[in-house]
């Protein structure tokens, strides 16, 4: 995906500390005036390594973040703030709150674990997805609408069937505009796509948002893509479940779990 000229180079601008304003490219795919919520993770954990810099410089690593998504993500500007909740010297607990309109919106905590050299133990039984340059383009737009959706490049790696997909994610567009985004938040704000790609019915006669973004790590993801291996799960009962094994280009790094509240949507055709 290439910006197009005159729409905005960021998914984010920076407005002063810890506050930003989003752009065009966070449209929502289930109503356009609400921000989708895969970049909103990237920018929580864009601030949490922004704040916790000193402590990731002396060998922290993220090994677990959990976003619960606490209300409606207007398209109006994001205030963070991050406090501590429990200090270590070798796993530390931090959290992070977004507050939209004077309301808490998005609440996030992770755990902090110090790095050590685990490399003659390291490995995973975990098969590598293929190379996300040999496959060819995937229009998500066919199914989905909105800003975000239209921003990133998505390949398909089996196709498509209901409840089932493994698909490649990247884009083009910057988190914030005139900042360098961390790997991990530039990784964590395209996992919330995951709900998008495998879908079990269609969106125009189902809803089923995401309630929350658990994601766990094992090893620290690096480069440009983002794979998604998505199993989509719906119960009897107006519950659902998405489930995705996480890769970057060199191999499988964690998982990503997001709970949905499923029902048709009003008005619309059986």
């Amino acid at each position: 995906m290439s910006i197009e000229p005159g729409r905005e180079a960021s998914y984010f601008v920076r407005i002063r500390d810890g506050v930003y304003r989003p752009t065009s490219h966070v449209g929502g795919a289930w109503d356009p005036q609400e921000q989708h919520f895969s970049p909103v993770g990237g920018l929580i954990v864009h601030e949490l390594e922004r704040e916790l810099s000193d402590r990731l410089a002396s060998g922290m690593l993220i090994g677990r973040v959990s976003f619960d998504i606490l209300g409606r993500i207007a398209h109006d500007d994001i205030e963070l703030t991050v406090r501590t909740l429990r200090p270590g010297r070798t796993i530390e607990l931090v959290e992070a709150v977004a507050t939209i309109g004077g309301r808490a919106t998005v609440s996030a905590r992770a755990w902090l674990i110090a790095s050590e050299d685990t490399s003659a133990v390291a490995g995973t039984d975990w098969t590598p997805l293929p190379d996300p340059e040999t496959l060819t383009t995937r229009a998500m737009t066919d199914t989905w609408t909105g800003g975000y959706i239209a921003s990133i490049d998505a390949r398909e790696i089996t196709p498509h069937r209901p409840g089932r997909a493994a698909a490649w994610i990247s884009t083009d567009v910057p988190l914030v505009a005139g900042e360098q985004a961390g790997a991990l938040a530039s990784f964590v704000a395209l996992i919330d796509t995951a709900n998008g790609i495998a879908v079990r019915t269609h969106p125009e006669t189902w809803m089923f948002p995401n309630l929350d973004l658990t994601v766990h790590l094992f090893r620290q993801p690096r480069g440009r893509w983002v794979g998604l291996d998505t199993t989509v799960s719906f119960g009897p009962t107006g519950q659902g479940l998405t489930s995705s094994r996480l890769h970057d280009e060199t191999g499988p790094v964690g998982t990503a779990e997001q709970i949905l509240t499923v029902r048709p949507l009003p008005g619309a055709a059986g």
